[in-house]
């Protein structure tokens, strides 16, 4: 096995290892992430619409 194999099996056991010891956390995560992206893609579609 390589090093990318070993590292990507390593974090994807991490994140389950995660979402099993702690879900209220990783689904409070997941919901701050897609806040952050929300308002990300809100800002650019309120720039785009000024430039237009």
């Amino acid at each position: 096995m390589n090093l990318k194999k070993i590292l990507t099996f390593a974090g994807v056991g991490l994140v389950l290892f995660f979402l099993i010891a702690e879900p209220q956390q990783a689904a409070q995560l997941v919901q701050n992430i897609l806040a952050t992206l929300r308002g990300a893609a809100e800002a650019l579609i309120t720039f785009v619409k000024q430039l237009f």
